[in-house]
């Protein structure tokens, strides 16, 4: 059990909910308003929990949580995953939740999917005024867990012949939000049959999914 999931729970213990202390824990996809297809890539989460549950001996529910960010049922999930091509609005009620949210020790990966980067950049002003988004060096923990990625992020897709970054949001020293560019990561944790994608690439994807995971549960 790590301090971020005592935190949570010590969150939802004073505001009187269930926990997910006693069963596995289960991780979530974030479903957005603005009219971006937050349902991407449907295939990609339990890709992921098959592959960390084996690989990393996690303990992941294998059915993964669709969440929204105004609702109080995002603090039952240490981990949330969030995705798509285009549009996304935050409301005012939404961004404060989340901020909470991330304030208490939960975490947000966001997967631009090719299309999001010009909307979610300023959504997440919304819920970090104070914050901007920096450049997480190569020698980041994140991408030295089980994997080692000395280069960063692995492209997956190519778009627009620009490298993949992974841009951090951090508050008081720790990393709440991991924001991967130009990568197209969850399309590799897809199926096979849907991009095609290589069996090297899917497992660079799936790799460094399990980074993230990993270092989300040990810090």
């Amino acid at each position: 059990m790590t301090k971020k999931l005592y935190s949570i729970i010590a969150i939802l213990l004073l505001l009187g909910i269930p926990s997910f202390a006693q069963k596995p824990v289960q991780i979530a996809l974030l479903k957005y308003n603005g009219g971006g297809d937050w349902y991407a890539n449907p295939t990609a989460l339990p890709n992921l929990i098959a592959y960390c549950n084996t690989y990393l001996k996690t303990d992941l529910d294998k059915d993964y949580k669709t969440v929204e960010p105004s609702s109080r049922d995002i603090y039952n999930h240490p981990f949330i995953h969030m995705t798509g091509h285009g549009n996304v609005v935050f409301s005012t009620q939404e961004a404060a939740n989340l901020r909470e949210y991330l304030l208490s020790g939960g975490f947000l990966h966001i997967d631009d999917n090719y299309g999001m980067d010009p909307f979610i950049r300023p959504e997440m002003k919304k819920v970090f005024p104070e914050l901007n988004f920096v450049e997480l060096s190569f020698d980041h923990p994140i991408y030295h867990q089980k994997y080692n990625f000395p280069d960063g992020l692995p492209k997956i897709h190519e778009h627009d012949k620009k490298p993949p970054q992974g841009f951090g949001l951090v508050y008081e020293g720790r990393l709440v939000c991991f924001y991967t560019y130009e990568c197209d990561l969850g399309d590799g944790w897809e199926d096979s049959k849907v991009h095609n994608d290589s069996g090297e690439k899917r497992m660079e994807a799936l790799k460094m999914g399990a980074n993230i995971l990993q270092y989300v549960f040990s810090n």
